[in-house]
């Protein structure tokens, strides 16, 4: 992982599972205390970017590295607080067409108790046309 990457900032320990098949992935996060508010509880949008990255990889284990999945509507139901320490961050497809996918997803903790749960509808953008807008973007 790049140093300073979003992976680093989000506490990514490792891509547990990213399945094809299944259109399934499993993300492995450490929850740090720095990414904490009062009383020891994560924030809500390190959570809430936790399972839609997980959501995000479940798209490109199954579509390639040739989309970038685009988050266009995102639902999250918190139901217990997140704390410092290891949790897994799954995401599935629930329907995926050429343009438009529908995905589910939830946040556990390491002794697999519930977190969170969310629902995404993403765009499906061509990698290397997002790629050549933020470059565009950048050097203007």
């Amino acid at each position: 992982m790049a140093e300073n990457s979003l992976y680093e900032v989000m506490g990514l320990t490792r891509i547990v599972t990213m399945d094809a098949d299944a259109g399934r992935s499993c993300l492995e996060y450490l929850a740090r205390a720095e990414q904490c508010h009062s009383g020891g509880v994560v924030q809500g949008g390190f959570v809430t970017g936790w399972i839609d990255a997980a959501m995000a990889h479940a798209l490109i284990a199954r579509l390639g590295e040739g989309i970038v999945p685009m988050t266009l509507e995102l639902k999250v139901s918190f139901l217990a607080p997140a704390r410092p320490g290891p949790v897994f961050a799954e995401g599935w497809i629930v329907k995926a067409g050429r343009k438009t996918a529908f995905v589910e997803g939830c946040l556990k903790d390491a002794t697999g108790d519930l977190l969170a749960t969310a629902s995404s509808t993403l765009m499906l953008a061509d990698r290397a046309r997002v790629e050549a807008a933020s470059k565009a973007a950048t050097s203007a």
